[in-house]
C-alpha cells in the first residue's frame, strides 16, 4: 500500500476530525502528556540510538543540538501541550454575522484546514508540537521527520497516536511517514493534502516548494538582524546580542548579521568583539569593521545563515541604511533594533518588512510557545494566511454558512427584492 492510499483514508477522516468536540481533543492532549511522562525513559533510550548513530555519521553540531531529545525538551513539550489545553477552541468561531436581506443570514465560521503534511528535519520535539497543534485545531496530520530521528519519532508518534485513539478521535487522523521515498509520494498527493509545511534547510524547503502542486507554507532562511543604533544603551545591546547569538545557535531565529551605527562603531566594536569572543563567537566583518577590530573580512554581499557561533558585522550610516540592508539581504523572518530613540524605533518597526520586528529585545523570542500559542508548526515568512510563528490561528481557515427561507437570486437580479446588508 502506498502513502497515497493512507492519505485518501485521512482525507475521508478529516470531516469527522473537524466536527470533533473540543473536550475530546483536549482529552487527547491530556492523554498525550500522561503517555509522555510514563514512557520518558523509553523515549530517551530511543533518542540515544539516534544520537549514537548521528555521532558515528559525523553529523554537524548544529544538527546534533536539534536531534537531542532531553528531559528539558520533554518538559518544554509538556508545558506547550498544557498551554494548548488552556487555549480556547479555534474551531467554530463566528468572525462575521450579516443579514443580507430579511431571513437571509450569512455567517463566517472558522474551521480546520483539513489534511496537513509537515516535513521536518532532525527535530523530535517538533513532532510533538506539530501533532498536538493539529489535534487541538481539528486537523489531520501527516508527519515526516528526518532519518536522523527515526527511532525517536516512531516512539513519540506511537504514544501520541495511542492517546488520539483512546480519546475517541479518528484513527486515520494521524500518519507517520518513515521512508525517504515517501516524501516524493506525499508531494504527489495534490487533491488529498490541503497544506504542506516544511521545516529544514534552505535547499530542503526549496525542493518541497518546487516539486509539488500542494500549497506550501514556511520559510527557507532565517537570516535575522540586530541593528544597534547610535542611541542604543551599550550594556543592553551587548546582553541582547549575546542572547540572540548564543542562547540556541541552531535555531532559525538566532541573529546572523549585526548592523552597527557608524557613529558609535569605534567605541562599540571592541566591546562587542570582547563580549562575543568570551562566548566563543567568531566575528566576520566588512572592510570598515576590520579596520577597527581584527576579525575575518567578508564582502559587502556575503551575509548568510550560519546556525553556528559565527556572526557577520557591517557598519551603517543611519536607520534608513539598516532598513534598506535588512529588506534586501534578510529573509523576512525576525529583525530587531536596539535604541533609546522612540522615533527611530517606530520608523524601523514600520519600515522593516519582516514577520517579526522587535525593539530592545532578542530575536530568539520569535517562537510560538513564547507568544503564548502553545507551540508552533513553524515560522511563516509569507504574507498570505499566516505569518510569523504559526500556531492555532494559522491552522484554521473559514467557511461561509448562508441560511435562507426559499430565497433565490433571480428576485434580486430582476429588482423584485433588494439587499439591505446589516451586520448583526
Amino acid at each position: 500500500m502506498s502513502i497515497k492510499d493512507d492519505v485518501k483514508k485521512m482525507k475521508a477522516a478529516a470531516p469527522f476530525m473537524a466536527a470533533s468536540d473540543n473536550n475530546i481533543r483536549n482529552q487527547a492532549l491530556h492523554l498525550i502528556i500522561e503517555n509522555l511522562k510514563n514512557n520518558s525513559e523509553a523515549l530517551f533510550e530511543a533518542n540515544k540510538k539516534d544520537t549514537d548513530k548521528a555521532e558515528a555519521d559525523n553529523i554537524s553540531q548544529a544538527v546534533m543540538k536539534r536531534l537531542k531529545f532531553t528531559e528539558n525538551k520533554l518538559n518544554d513539550c509538556i508545558k506547550g501541550i498544557e498551554q494548548l489545553i488552556s487555549l480556547s477552541d479555534p474551531i467554530g468561531k463566528t468572525t462575521l454575522k450579516r443579514e443580507l436581506d430579511e431571513g437571509l443570514i450569512l455567517h463566517r465560521i472558522t474551521c480546520p484546514i483539513g489534511v496537513i503534511g509537515v516535513i521536518f528535519e532532525a527535530r523530535p520535539d517538533a513532532l510533538v508540537q506539530i501533532s498536538t497543534l493539529c489535534i487541538k485545531s481539528g486537523n489531520c496530520a501527516i508527519l515526516k521527520g528526518g532519518r536522523e530521528t527515526t527511532n525517536t519519532n516512531k516512539a513519540l508518534f506511537d504514544l501520541i497516536h495511542d492517546a488520539v485513539i483512546k480519546a475517541g478521535l479518528p484513527e486515520d487522523s494521524m500518519l507517520l511517514a518513515q521512508s525517504h521515498s515517501e516524501i516524493d509520494e506525499l508531494l504527489d498527493c495534490h487533491g488529498y493534502v490541503d497544506l504542506l509545511i516544511p521545516r529544514g534547510s534552505n535547499s530542503f524547503v526549496q525542493y518541497i516548494m518546487n516539486n509539488t502542486k500542494i500549497p506550501v507554507m514556511g520559510h527557507a532562511d532565517g537570516i535575522c538582524h540586530i541593528y544597534v543604533d547610535k542611541d542604543a544603551d551599550t550594556d543592553k545591546a551587548l546582553q541582547i546580542i549575546i542572547d540572540a547569538k548564543t542562547q540556541y545557535t541552531a535555531a532559525c531565529n538566532a541573529v546572523e548579521t549585526l548592523l552597527i551605527s557608524r557613529k558609535i562603531a569605534k567605541d562599540f566594536l571592541p566591546l562587542l568583539a570582547g563580549s562575543l569572543n568570551k562566548c566563543g563567537v567568531r566575528l566576520r566583518g566588512t572592510k570598515e569593521v576590520t579596520d577597527i577590530i581584527n576579525v575575518e573580512k567578508i564582502n559587502e554581499n556575503d551575509f548568510i545563515e550560519y546556525l553556528d557561533l559565527i556572526v557577520s558585522v557591517k557598519l551603517v550610516e543611519s536607520v534608513d541604511e539598516a532598513i534598506e540592508h535588512i529588506n534586501r539581504f534578510g529573509s523576512h523572518h525576525t529583525d530587531s533594533i536596539i535604541t533609546e530613540n522612540k522615533e527611530i524605533a517606530e520608523k524601523f518597526m514600520q519600515m522593516v518588512d519582516s514577520a517579526g520586528v522587535y525593539c530592545n529585545c532578542s530575536t530568539r523570542f520569535a517562537d510560538g510557545f513564547r507568544y503564548g500559542f502553545g507551540a508552533e508548526v513553524g515560522i511563516s515568512t509569507g504574507k498570505i494566511h499566516a505569518r510569523g510563528p504559526v500556531g492555532l490561528e494559522g491552522l484554521v481557515t473559514y467557511k461561509y454558512k448562508l441560511t435562507g427561507n426559499g430565497h433565490i437570486v433571480d428576485d434580486y437580479a430582476t429588482g423584485k427584492k433588494q439587499f439591505h446588508f446589516k451586520d448583526l
